[in-house]
């Protein structure tokens, strides 16, 4: 459907999306009729303040999207936390039990594309099934509905550390080496839980490890781990010899040359992470995906002490037995490394500053308990920092997912452009038609407001 040209026309989306009830629609309306807001920015603004939309809500309904805001009739969309190669990730509360979950919706075009995207959704959710670790995300179902599958997992209410870094870097800042010690021992303790039931991750990177607002780091995306025993896993022997699986800036070099990895791999990634971490760029930044592969088997990253002088040598250390090429001579078990990080992590620090978390809508803070502060809604309305295409002003902005029957209501939108020609102006001092509606509304919802309020008197 078009965009909406004026207020009145927003009003006509968030009426016909049923995300707001009809009587707080009303009593936003009679506000911002006396206050004049008028245009469809102000609106939407409005009603991300009031706490009525999400950020992400509020821009479909600026785009002319009204429908598809439910997953499986029972997951109510809130945000757009992410998108990757296995899908969209979506915020989403449990429409009976009132439980914030991301929500991983495997696309219909992946599925024709790929042959493989199936099952290894599949895995991931069955590998994901069997963990349960203080840092690992938890899965709590997956579902089917119609042609569309979908991942349910735990909402983790933080950033990932490439967005953290990426953040630093932007202002010419380093990260606090405690700091990345603390974080790369939180997620070698989680591998080591999936290592102890015979999953290798195969893809740890920073995009892959997310920092919670309390301090701590969940691991993520187990969509390409496999167990040690993969005799029954068909699908590894069928598509391995075909790509290579894994994020080409933090493989191993055993993954790259299709020899069997364990968890010495995930050692390798994670080492990957602590340098990037410390120097705010992955170990090999240069060249194509061929050139990257072949780096990581032939050449050493440059040396940290060529970023930055202030990295303990013994960390340095570390860091160098961690990206050993010869798997043999990495540290054999995520327990051994973190071992060797004791002399950092031993002292506990502070949960990350508020700056470096996601600014959240008042409608989710409100959703898991905490009120909005004061001022904090007008400040952070159009943007999500680390939440990509969550913004509500944000111009890259993503649709709705296309899962026809899994989302209701389940027609397709049709996302065509329109414009209006501007008209005559209206002369000096007059209200505009939006706002003239706008206030005729608001008194008219004053009214029976009154004449309800009246009625019961009389009773």
């Amino acid at each position: 459907m078009p965009a909406p040209d004026t207020a009145i026309d927003f009003l006509d989306m968030v009426r016909k999306s049923g995300l707001v009830p009809p009587e707080r629609t009303t009593a936003l309306l009679v506000q911002q009729a006396n206050a004049g807001e008028d245009s469809v920015e102000r609106l939407a603004n409005a009603f991300v303040r009031a706490g009525l939309l999400t950020f992400f809500q509020a821009k479909q309904l600026k785009q002319g999207r009204y429908k598809r805001f439910q997953i499986a009739g029972k997951y109510r969309l809130l945000e757009l936390l992410g998108v990757g190669g296995m899908g969209a990730v979506y915020l989403c509360e449990h429409e009976y039990m009132k439980r914030l979950v991301a929500v991983k919706v495997l696309p219909l075009d992946k599925l024709a594309a790929d042959p493989s995207a199936l099952q290894r959704f599949y895995r991931e959710a069955r590998a994901v099934a069997a963990l349960n670790h203080p840092n690992v995300v938890q899965a709590y179902d997956i579902d089917k509905f119609d042609t569309v599958h979908f991942l349910v997992m735990e909402y983790v209410d933080g950033s990932s550390l490439q967005d953290l870094v990426a953040r630093y870097a932007a202002k010419g800042q380093f990260f606090d080496p405690v700091r990345a010690a603390h974080y790369v021992a939180q997620a070698a303790a989680g591998i080591q839980h999936a290592a102890e039931l015979g999953l290798v991750h195969r893809d740890i990177k920073p995009g892959n490890l997310l920092l919670d607002r309390s301090g701590i780091i969940k691991v993520l995306d187990m969509g390409l781990a496999r167990f040690h025993d993969h005799r029954h896993d068909g699908l590894t022997e069928r598509f391995d010899d075909q790509c290579v699986l894994g994020t080409a800036d933090y493989l191993a070099p055993e993954q790259a040359m299709h020899q069997t990895a364990d968890v010495r791999a995930d050692i390798y990634g994670l080492g990957g992470t602590l340098y990037f971490l410390l120097t705010g760029r992955s170990p090999f930044p240069d060249g194509n995906i061929a050139q990257k592969l072949i780096a990581h088997q032939t050449q050493e990253p440059k040396p940290v002490t060529d970023f930055r002088p202030d990295v303990p040598p013994e960390l340095l250390r570390v860091l160098g037995t961690m990206m050993r090429k010869d798997p043999d001579r990495r540290y054999q078990t995520p327990n051994e490394l973190i071992r060797a990080l004791e002399p950092w992590v031993s002292q506990p620090i502070g949960p990350p500053p508020a700056e470096e978390m996601p600014v959240l809508s008042p409608a989710v803070l409100e959703l898991i308990g905490q009120n909005p502060l004061p001022g904090r809604a007008d400040s952070s309305v159009g943007r999500i920092p680390g939440l990509r295409g969550s913004g509500l002003n944000s111009s890259s902005a993503h649709p709705l997912p296309d899962v026809s029957q899994a989302m209701v209501p389940t027609r397709r939108n049709h996302d065509t452009a329109r414009m209006h020609p501007a008209g005559p102006p209206a002369p000096a001092g007059w209200p505009s038609r939006s706002r003239l509606a706008l206030v005729a509304l608001g008194s008219f919802a004053s009214a029976l407001i009154l004449l309800l309020a009246l009625y019961q008197l009389v009773r």
